[in-house]
């Protein structure tokens, strides 16, 4: 006999704990090597755990929705076993649980077209509660065994429904937050209450980078192979604005301001979990195609779940694009411990004044929110018109004026 141990990956610095998601394979079940068992969720990414040898998952040491951290064992593989047709051991269930028996509840389980995981299954059969009546949190709305354990503590109202409880006209439902958007929650209060936010507004018009764009975009896609984009030339601006304004890229520690000599931009992205910034670093020494071509593998691995927290970790300035979603104007939150961020917004025709004259033009408005600790109205004004007149002579950028 050859035991594998299988643990949880080493999480970064900033994760102490991780949740798990759903096993993908049952004890008894073969498995090959590097195939992937199950996701852990952190408050940053999702982590797949691969199979370490080819062999038979002998014992599942913790369960769906199980709280664990870096290196923790999770499960064993027998490399010398063979596959049974059925499964020789189950995951953890509780220890005073009673033998399985089979009840009306299991019979519903498995023809209401719920989704149950072998140990929470088990559990929901001894204590005659249907699957259909317990909403899953794990993948696909999977019914896990802390669900099960849920519905079981507090009957199967009081479990977290898959689909709104019927109540007469009020209908209600009640889902437990991701461990992400738990995070999200805690650092937006926590931005709130340690920075002192402001927000500045200007207005950009857009027609000089749209016809920059309407003329290249099918040369410079045919060359370098990715879609000439709107955000290229945001993150560019902003980088022009921050080497003028170096206050705007710093951050505070303690009592003490720390100016970053490089400028690594984070870029908010929607995920299936909610809102990720992932990374772009150095991004003073990356050109548009640069800039296009990582954004666009972001908001694949985004999708994906595929983003590290390498990818997520650190920034000196962040940029938020609410207008991909229509909206006209927005007070972004800073990201701590970043000192401002930048939100943009959807480009509209607007009648503006030029010359005494009115006039049509596609109009932008930015807000720039910052640590008015450390960054007085001064600077943020100056660094958000930098950033316009960036983007209304888009030739600046190339002759870093």
């Amino acid at each position: 006999m050859a035991i594998f141990e299988v643990k949880v990956p080493q999480l970064s610095e900033s994760v102490a704990e991780a949740t798990l998601l759903q096993w993908k394979k049952k004890v008894g079940d073969a498995v090959g090597q590097d195939e992937i068992l199950i996701e852990i969720e952190t408050d940053k990414v999702v982590l797949e755990v691969p199979a370490p040898s080819a062999g038979v998952l002998t014992e599942i040491v913790v369960a769906d929705g199980g709280t664990v951290v870096a290196e923790q064992l999770i499960a064993k593989i027998d490399s010398t076993a063979v596959a049974s047709a059925a499964p020789s051991a189950t995951a953890p269930a509780p220890a005073a649980a009673p033998a399985a028996v089979a009840t009306p509840a299991a019979a519903s389980a498995k023809s209401s077209g719920a989704s149950a995981a072998p140990s929470a299954a088990k559990i929901l059969a001894e204590n005659n509660i249907s699957a259909g009546q317990v909403a899953g949190s794990g993948r696909d709305g999977r019914v896990t065994k802390g669900d099960a354990l849920n519905a079981v503590a507090g009957g199967a109202k009081s479990a977290l429904p898959s689909a709104p409880i019927p109540t007469g006209d009020r209908p209600e439902e009640r889902v437990p937050m991701s461990r992400l958007r738990a995070r999200i929650a805690e650092r937006l209060l926590e931005s709130q209450a340690n920075n002192a936010i402001l927000t500045t507004f200007n207005e950009v018009n857009m027609a000089p980078v749209i016809a920059m764009r309407n003329k290249y975009k099918d040369q410079f896609e045919k060359v370098h192979g990715v879609k000439l984009g709107f955000m290229s030339f945001f993150v560019k601006a902003a980088t022009h604005a921050l080497k003028k304004f170096p206050l705007l890229n710093a951050s505070v520690d303690g009592n003490d301001i720390v100016y970053h000599g490089y400028f690594d931009i984070g870029i908010a992205v929607s995920s299936p979990r909610g809102l990720v910034v992932p990374i772009l670093r150095d991004v003073d020494q990356m050109n548009l195609a640069d800039i296009e071509k990582k954004i666009a593998e972001f908001g694949v691995k985004a999708r994906e779940g595929k983003l590290s927290i390498e990818e997520l970790t650190g920034g000196t300035f962040s940029i938020s694009n609410g207008g991909v979603f229509g909206s006209m104007l927005s007070t972004p939150i800073i990201n701590p411990p970043q000192s401002a961020i930048l939100g943009i917004h959807a480009t509209k025709e607007r009648a503006v004044v030029e010359n005494g004259q009115v006039v049509v033009r596609p109009i932008n408005y930015l807000a720039l929110s910052y640590d008015h600790r450390i960054i007085d109205g001064r600077e943020a004004v100056l660094g958000l018109v930098a950033m316009k007149d960036a983007l209304e002579d888009p030739s600046r950028l190339l002759l870093d004026l």
